[in-house]
């Protein structure tokens, strides 16, 4: 298979950062190395350009008219291989060559139908919307496999997504513009297509594994028959009697949630436990295994000793302590998606949480004004979101979630 063409620009215009982005699309095609009729197009735009969103994708489907499938979001940053447009007016787009049989675009007006066997699907998802988790949960029974990846969109403009497919919309809809708000959208894909999808979280654990003996819910009651919150707060080196510093603290740590028995991520953490009397500590690459969920603390409990975490928890998983810091660096071909929730200084030097497209490694930053050398891009696959626009959003929401 080829190399997808891609393209990225900033301007404060979407038509100038459009014919930008074109431009470097029709170089790529004209190029050997890279497919020359793709049909499939992933666009993501930040959400300077929300108001523009319909304009922008009838232009570039006019441009490029080969191109028959699109699909995307908004966010309040992107990226491009080492290149990052936060807080400002940017697109990028990637044409994928792949068999149209072999993948179908999806929306509220064009549903996936009983004819297209699914194996997996990019989505996007407005979090917005009401019993977006039923919705996710009944996409996921829609593929063989169960599996689902994309982002949520984040915009402080309108909140869009991008789905417009060459099978057209269900009866009633045929003057959708591809261009919607709410709900579920995205691409699925057949078996046939290989996919490579996988979290990167950019933590390192503070200390060792260690078993939930106690929950209520999604609160942890203990670890190790020892409370909880006073785990955690040793663990971060931090007390209540400093309660300001002790808040810091557990706004900037997520915990890593290992699943049950039968998984094969449950025997290494088994090991890691059963053997935890002896010093060793968990991985320090902070790898789990594949079955490993990462998750925001949410509340404290001090009356029970408890700690409150996004997702629900039960005696004999197993829980790593992790706080969050910089992520990797740039990886292969793909779109990477982030969380806005993980805060700026989780992506690099001057990284923010976004969605954004890579393919081959490259040092450019495409302005209308001048080139610069691109940043280290942090990757993220899973939902997810562009980072919060200022340090005082970030600290509300923070502050927020831990009521």
């Amino acid at each position: 298979m080829k190399l997808f063409p891609y393209g990225h620009a900033t301007d404060a215009r979407w038509q100038m950062a459009a014919a930008l982005v074109l431009a470097q699309l029709r170089g790529h095609m004209a190029h050997s190395a890279y497919a020359s009729a793709p049909t499939l197009a992933l666009l993501y735009i930040t959400d300077h350009f929300a108001a523009a969103a319909r304009d922008i994708l009838d232009h570039l489907g006019a441009e490029l008219p080969g191109v028959t499938d699109w699909v995307g979001t908004v966010g309040i940053g992107i990226a491009a291989n080492n290149v990052e447009y936060f807080d400002e007016p940017a697109l990028a787009v990637m044409l994928c060559d792949l068999p149209s049989d072999q993948y179908r675009v999806f929306s509220g007006v064009a549903p996936l139908g009983l004819g297209f066997e699914a194996h997996t699907a990019l989505v996007h998802a407005d979090a917005a919307t009401p019993e977006l988790a039923e919705l996710v949960q009944d996409m996921a029974r829609r593929t063989d496999s169960g599996y689902l990846f994309g982002g949520v969109s984040s915009s402080r403009a309108a909140s869009v997504q991008f789905a417009a497919g060459a099978d057209g919309y269900i009866k009633g809809h045929g003057a959708a513009s591809g261009v919607f708000s709410g709900g579920l959208s995205g691409v699925a894909f057949t078996q046939e297509v290989g996919l490579v999808s996988r979290v990167t979280q950019g933590c390192l654990p503070l200390s060792r594994a260690r078993e939930v003996t106690s929950a209520d819910g999604n609160v942890v009651l203990s670890l190790d028959e020892e409370p909880a919150l006073d785990v955690l707060l040793s663990d971060l080196s931090v007390s209540l009697d400093r309660p300001q510093q002790a808040l810091q603290a557990v706004r900037a740590t997520l915990v890593g949630l290992l699943a049950g028995p039968g998984t094969d991520s449950w025997a290494a953490a088994r090991t890691t436990i059963e053997s935890a009397a002896h010093g060793p500590m968990i991985d320090r690459s902070g790898s789990f295994g594949t079955d490993v969920i990462v998750r925001h603390i949410i509340g404290l409990d001090p009356a029970r000793h408890g700690v409150a975490v996004a997702d629900h928890v039960a005696p004999g998983h197993a829980i790593g302590i992790l706080p969050a810091r910089r992520a990797g660096g740039a990886g292969g071909p793909g779109a990477y998606l982030r969380r806005d929730s993980r805060g700026a200084r989780t992506a690099g030097t001057a990284g923010r949480d976004r969605h954004g497209l890579v393919r081959k490694r490259s040092t450019s930053r495409t302005t209308s004004r001048a080139r610069h050398r691109g940043r280290g891009l942090c990757q993220l696959r899973g939902t997810r979101r562009a980072a919060f626009w200022r340090a005082k959003c970030r600290a509300a929401d923070r502050a927020s979630r831990l009521g």
